[in-house]
């Protein structure tokens, strides 16, 4: 059975938030290449219609999707997990979730 496909759209809380330092950023920047390489199986390509999902913050899961006027979307990626739990576990992994504020929401891409 051929894996599934999720897509993983970045959110984070609008607000008045210091632009890191040029040594943040570098360490960001490390930090996401390191994830990318731990994952490099699971990061795909673009997708099609989107299923339900959950909401995931560092901390936990939630029943989703929400949307949210006070919520920014930052981004998104497309991820293949045999499944859902999967998809959520590298979600949690990525920087997207590592900041305050910060989830990824993990949807799952129905294809006919």
């Amino acid at each position: 059975m051929p894996k599934k496909k999720y897509l993983c759209i970045q959110r984070s809380q609008p607000g008045d938030s210091a632009k890191p330092s040029p040594s943040q950023m570098q360490e960001m920047y490390a930090k996401f290449q390191s994830w990318m390489e731990k994952f490099q199986k699971n990061i795909v390509d673009m997708g099609g219609k989107l299923g339900g999902g959950k909401v995931v913050t560092a901390e936990r899961e939630m029943d989703g999707p929400f949307v949210e006027a006070k919520e920014i979307v930052g981004g998104f990626m497309i991820i293949s997990a045999d499944t859902l739990e999967e998809a959520i576990e590298v979600a949690r992994q990525s920087p997207g979730t590592w900041s305050p504020g910060s989830s990824v929401e993990v949807r799952e891409i129905e294809t006919p």
